[in-house]
């Protein structure tokens, strides 16, 4: 099946629509999603899942009466020490990227014609604060880089604390849909985006090393990912700019 993506990047600030984009893919029927948006089977790898395991796991060596080894409980910001995980080190946050193409070559060992018939959504935010999106993708493997396309969901940062706030669910501080960060982590880590100045110098592709990784900018503002019809009618026109440019 060479009429998908192999891999599709999806960036942007917490709670920009990032998820929900990926949601509404996954719940079109497979025929649709292919014929609509180049997107076959999927498998997916969001770092947030292995950023949260580290936090879980550092509660656990805690309760067992050892010091924390990747994160803390609070953070600092402005002078000010406030409630919440934090990273002991800012190197933590490029290892999440190694670890996502860690996780991708196990795939491509298990599954050696994986692309046949699957996509692979890759998530991700970065903020300037962990070394921004520039940095990230300097981590990505050679592998992910040669085969990825980006769709960055763009709002704007007032919109994003608004949405992050909204979606926030206590009960499950794991959940991808529904994590919130405190409003000061959240202006600490993502106020600040490397993202326009990084991409100004070309509207179409991401220059990374050797590569060049088509990309394109999903505008979610006004929201439209909790609108089903506008959602697809943007999604589909850009997806196939996307298709257009990395067929070259």
């Amino acid at each position: 099946m060479n009429e998908i993506f192999p891999i599709l990047i999806f960036n942007g600030r917490p709670a920009a629509g990032k998820s929900e984009v990926i949601d509404y893919i996954k719940h079109c029927p497979l025929e649709e999603r292919i014929s609509r948006f180049h997107i076959g089977e999927i498998e997916e790898i969001d770092d947030f899942h292995f950023l949260w395991e580290r936090f879980e796991d550092d509660d656990l060596i805690e309760e067992m009466g050892f010091p924390r080894l990747i994160s803390d409980r609070y953070f600092h910001y402005e002078g000010k020490t406030y409630e919440g995980y934090s990273f002991k080190e800012l190197w933590f946050w490029n290892f999440l990227i190694r670890k996502i193409s860690f996780r991708y070559s196990k795939l491509l060992r298990d599954k050696p014609l994986l692309h046949e018939k699957t996509t692979l959504l890759i998530e991700f935010s970065r903020g300037t604060e962990h070394g921004g999106f520039q940095s990230a993708y300097s981590h990505l493997s050679e592998e992910i880089l040669t085969k990825a396309a980006t769709l960055y969901i763009s709002v704007p940062w007032e919109e994003s604390l608004k949405r992050n706030r909204r979606r926030y669910n206590p009960d499950k501080p794991d959940s991808g849909l529904q994590h919130g960060l405190e409003d000061k982590k959240m202006e600490k880590l993502y106020k600040d985006s490397d993202w326009e100045s990084w991409t100004a110098a070309d509207p179409h592709y991401l220059h990374v090393k050797n590569h060049k990784v088509p990309y394109g900018v999903f505008q979610n503002f006004p929201e439209i990912t909790d609108k089903p019809d506008l959602l697809a009618g943007h999604l589909q026109e850009l997806i196939n700019r996307l298709w257009t440019l990395r067929k070259g």
